[in-house]
């Protein structure tokens, strides 16, 4: 095991919109963070194609090149960007101590978290092969790629619920795929997807497969097979779009009995700020955010933890 001389001022693990934005702040303040980005830089953005919610880009842009342009933007202000993980953490005393996955030790002042959430898939293989090209698990995000075209949401709680309720608002068609034969969504929200004419609810039903077709080097999405949980009886529907709402899962499991953690495992932060249960430990993106899910949000959130970081540095000294 070797350890990193120097005590670092601040670490950054995770480079999604919330650390890379930790990064840029820190880095002007003249903190020289060093930032964990994992072994592919730009979070959940990568997966993205066309961007169009992020503010100042007017004709949208890909999901990689703005990750891109927020690293090099980081890095000119002296963010250290490492293609490297954090696996194992000791926040029980400061300065606190991190190892990455060569094993070496790093002692830091202070740590702000940015490993986002992984959004629950179905497990089955042709969703990885469309993911990107008709499959998304954002409507906020894609939702405009569907206008006029007919989409199927699967899921059937809170998360399925907002998502049909926006697509129907552009799509022609909303199939809400389900496998029990009611929804778990909040009361007001099933009496607004029954009232609303262009959703379809599909019950007592999984995706068995999503079918597609490739046209030169792209990948369309033409129509699910589905699967009647109680006659085991097969069905195809043709649909342009399937956006998976099943839920997210924080990646969390490297802070479990280091920090405390909601029901749902996301890092509990005190409202308005992105302190920790450790004072000196930040948190920001969708590491701690349930709802919203929305890189200016985590970006935004990033900001914050630089600066809660700053002013918890500044009282050190």
């Amino acid at each position: 095991m070797t350890n990193i001389n120097n005590l670092k001022p601040i670490v950054i693990i995770g480079s999604g919109p919330a650390g890379l934005t930790a990064a840029l702040y820190t880095a002007r303040a003249d903190y020289n963070p060093i930032v964990y980005e994992g072994l592919v830089s730009g979070g959940q953005l990568t997966t993205a194609t066309v961007i169009e919610n992020y503010p100042g880009f007017p004709e949208g842009i890909q999901g990689t090149e703005l990750m891109q342009k927020i690293r090099e933007q980081a890095s000119k202000f002296g963010a250290e960007l490492l293609f490297s993980t954090i696996d194992k953490v000791d926040f029980s005393k400061h300065p606190f101590t991190l190892w990455d996955d060569k094993n070496n030790e790093i002692k830091a002042q202070s740590v702000i978290i940015a490993t986002g959430a992984s959004p629950r898939m179905l497990g089955i293989p042709s969703e990885k092969e469309y993911f990107g090209q008709g499959v998304s698990t954002c409507a906020t995000c894609d939702g405009y790629f569907y206008k006029g075209k007919v989409v199927a949401v699967i899921g059937g709680g809170d998360t399925a619920a907002m998502e049909a309720i926006y697509l129907s608002n552009l799509a022609s068609k909303v199939y809400i795929i389900h496998r029990r034969d009611e929804l778990r969504a909040c009361a007001c929200s099933q009496k607004k997807i029954l009232n609303t004419p262009n959703i379809e609810v599909i019950w007592d039903s999984v995706v068995d497969e999503i079918i597609g077709e490739t046209k030169g080097f792209a990948k369309y999405v033409t129509a699910i097979k589905l699967k009647n949980v109680k006659t085991n009886t097969y069905n195809t529907i043709n649909v342009d779009g399937v956006f998976i709402a099943i839920g997210h899962h924080p990646n969390t499991e490297l802070f479990v009995n280091q920090l405390e953690l909601n029901e749902e495992k996301y890092i509990k932060t005190i409202p308005g700020t992105t302190k920790t249960s450790v004072d000196g430990v930040f948190a920001c993106g969708d590491v701690q955010d349930p709802v919203y899910k929305q890189a200016v949000i985590a970006a935004g959130s990033g900001a914050m933890a630089a600066l809660d970081a700053q002013n918890f540095l500044e009282k050190l000294y």
